[in-house]
């Protein structure tokens, strides 16, 4: 309960202080309406890139299925996408920062690792290695013919 009431206070109250000081700062630099049309040009920007990346990601989806596998980290992937692509149209700097983060394939991979390795520890999925010793720590079978599956452990 306590991990929600920080993260609400995060997101409702520093997060804001933080951008409206980092706007502030930008506009004093370059200009307000220099700072408006640069808002703008990120936002619809990252509006195009989440789009080309959300056709990348349901393409894959789309292809797992078609090979009967489970398309668990194309599916996270596009949960990826889908919050890079709410930061990136909230209006500042640094939330589009981090939807940048998120919307870009290399950076969304490690925020992909990092967010299985923090379900599998908070729900307690243990994987088994897969044939041939290969370990990935995911509990789909990722699309390669491995034996796949997880225990969860209640």
């Amino acid at each position: 309960m306590l991990d929600v009431l920080i993260v609400l206070l995060v997101v409702f109250i520093v997060l804001p202080l933080v951008e409206i000081s980092v706007i502030v700062r930008v506009a004093d630099a370059i200009g307000g309406w220099n700072t408006i049309g640069l808002l703008v040009a990120v936002s619809i920007t990252g509006a195009y890139l989440v789009r080309h990346e959300g056709w990348v990601v349901f393409r894959r989806v789309t292809e797992q299925l078609d090979r009967g596998n489970l398309p668990a980290r194309e599916m996270l992937d596009g949960a990826l996408v889908l919050a890079g692509g709410v930061l990136m149209v909230t209006p500042g700097f640094v939330t589009d920062a981090m939807g940048l983060l998120l919307v870009f394939p290399p950076t969304r991979a490690l925020a992909r690792s990092v967010l299985i390795t923090r379900l599998r520890n908070r729900i307690g999925i243990i994987t088994p290695p897969r044939r041939g010793g290969r370990h990935d720590g995911w509990g789909g079978d990722g699309g390669d013919g491995g034996d796949g599956g997880g225990v969860i452990d209640v």
